[in-house]
C-alpha cells in the first residue's frame, strides 16, 4: 500500500516506525478515547504483531518531514466491510491531516479494493464523530454500555458506516 495526498503518504508500518508510533500510541491525551497509553515495549510488540504481521494498519507519513504522524487501522471484519480508525499525533491535530487521510483511504477502497462497506466505532461523541460525519458516514447504532473508557468506565460505543452506494462508487 503506498497513497499519496498532497501532504501524506499512507503506507506500510516499517519496524523503524517504532520511535515515531510511540510518540502516538505513548501519550495519555491521544490515548484518552482508546486504552491507556501504551510503553515503548508494548508499542514496539504491537507494531510488530498487529500492524506489521498482520497488515491490521497503516502509517501516515507526513511527506515534509518523513515523519510517522498518524495510524490507521483499516482491517476487514466482514467479507468486503472494513473497519477504520485513526490516530493522529496530538502535535498534528487541528490542521486536517485525519480528514485528509482518511478521505483518500475511503476513496481507494470503495474504488481499487471493491471493498462495499467501511465502519467506524468511537467513545469520543466530540472529535471523531464530527470527522466521521464530515466523511460522509452516518449513525448506524448506539451501543449502550458496550465497552470501557481508558479509565474503565463503562460507556456508550457509537458506530458509523458509509457504503459504497453512499460514496458515489458503483
Amino acid at each position: 500500500m503506498n497513497i499519496t495526498t498532497n501532504r501524506l503518504i499512507i503506507r506500510n508500518f516499517r519496524l523503524s516506525d517504532a520511535e515515531d508510533l510511540y510518540c502516538i500510541l505513548g501519550d495519555t491525551e491521544t490515548m484518552q478515547y482508546l486504552e491507556p497509553a501504551y510503553s515503548f515495549e508494548k508499542t514496539r510488540q504491537f507494531l510488530q504483531n498487529f500492524c506489521i504481521a498482520k497488515n491490521g494498519a497503516f502509517a501516515v507519513e507526513h511527506i515534509k518531514t518523513g515523519k510517522v504522524i498518524g495510524y490507521l487501522l483499516f482491517n476487514e471484519c466482514q467479507k468486503s466491510v472494513y473497519e477504520i480508525g485513526w490516530i493522529i499525533n496530538k502535535s498534528f491535530w487541528r490542521q486536517g491531516f485525519a480528514y485528509e487521510a482518511c478521505a483518500k483511504l475511503i476513496s481507494y477502497a470503495f474504488s481499487e479494493m471493491n471493498v462495499d462497506k467501511i465502519i467506524g466505532e468511537t467513545i469520543d461523541t466530540c472529535k471523531s464523530v464530527r470527522l466521521m460525519k464530515k466523511l460522509g458516514m452516518k449513525l448506524e447504532e448506539i451501543q449502550k454500555n458496550a465497552t470501557n473508557d481508558s479509565n474503565g468506565n463503562l460507556t456508550n460505543m457509537y458506530v458509523y458506516s458509509i457504503s459504497r452506494t453512499d460514496n458515489g462508487a458503483k
